[in-house]
C-alpha cells in the first residue's frame, strides 16, 4: 500500500461496478448456468463463477466454459456461446442483483461534494446502462465508460485517461474505486490515486495484496478520505 496523506484531494471520482457497488454474481452465475445447459455442458457453482468476474464478458464465457469442459474451449464453440450468454444475461441482468452497503450513502456523499462521477466497468455497455438504470444509479454519473466504450478496457489505462479528459482534470485528480487488480493496474498505469474495497470479487483473491493507496469497507469511509481539490 502506497504512503499517501488524508484527506486526498481529488476534482472527481471513478468508481467500478460490479463487486464495488453492485453484487451481480447470480445473475452473472444463473446467465452461465443457462448457457452451459444450452450447450449440454455441467454447470458450475457460483462461488467458482465469482473467481471469473472482473475481465469482461468473453473472458467470462470462456473460463466457465472451460471449467465445465475440463479443457480450453475451440474458437467455434467459443464463438457460439458468447451469443447464447448475452441472450441469458439479457433476461436475468438485475434480477437479483443487490446494492453492497454503504453505496447509497457513499453516492450520495460524493455527489453533494461537488465530485465529477464515472462509472468504470468492463461489463457490455448493453448491460451497464440498463442496469445502473434500473438500479436507480444512473443520475449519479455524467460519464459511464464500459468494456467495450473504447478500443482498450481495464487493466488498460485508457478508460481512467479518458474520463480525466473528460472531467478536464490530470489522472492524478481523478480518484479510482474499486474492488480488483483490474481497478488497481489500470488507476497506476493512468497516474490515477486508487483505492480498494474489502468485499468484491478480485477473482478470488485478497485485496490486501494490491498496490493501492487505500482499503475500504464502503463508499462511506472512500468519501471521507478525499476533499475537493
Amino acid at each position: 500500500m502506497s504512503e499517501v496523506r488524508f484527506p486526498l484531494s481529488v476534482e472527481a471520482v471513478a468508481i467500478d461496478l460490479d463487486g464495488t457497488m453492485l453484487d451481480t454474481v447470480e445473475d452473472l452465475a444463473l446467465a452461465v448456468n443457462h448457457t452451459l445447459e444450452e450447450l449440454h455442458f455441467a454447470t458450475l457453482e457460483l462461488e467458482l463463477v465469482r473467481t471469473f468476474v472482473g475481465k469482461g464478458l468473453a473472458n467470462l464465457v470462456e473460463r466457465s466454459v472451460t471449467a465445465s469442459l475440463g479443457h480450453a474451449p475451440d474458437a467455434a464453440l467459443l464463438a457460439r456461446a458468447l451469443p447464447i450468454y448475452e441472450a441469458n444475461y439479457d433476461r436475468v441482468n438485475g434480477q437479483t442483483t443487490t446494492i453492497f452497503p454503504g453505496v447509497p450513502e457513499g453516492l450520495e456523499a460524493l455527489a453533494s461534494a461537488g465530485y465529477s462521477l464515472a462509472c468504470i466497468t468492463n461489463k457490455s455497455k448493453r448491460f451497464t446502462e440498463p442496469l445502473l438504470e434500473r438500479i436507480g444509479f444512473a443520475r449519479y454519473f455524467s460519464v459511464v465508460l464500459s468494456g467495450d466504450s473504447l478500443p482498450k478496457k481495464k487493466p488498460d489505462p485508457m478508460p481512467l485517461t479518458h474520463a480525466a479528459e473528460r472531467f478536464g482534470v490530470e489522472p492524478g485528480q481523478l480518484l479510482m474505486i474499486g474492488d480488483s487488480i483490474n481497478d488497481a493496474q489500470a488507476a497506476r498505469a493512468a497516474g490515477c490515486p486508487i483505492f480498494c474495497v474489502t468485499y468484491g470479487y478480485n477473482e478470488g483473491a485478497d485485496v490486501h495484496s494490491l498496490d493501492v493507496d487505500a482499503i475500504v469497507p464502503s463508499l462511506v469511509e472512500a468519501a471521507g478520505l478525499i476533499r475537493k481539490s
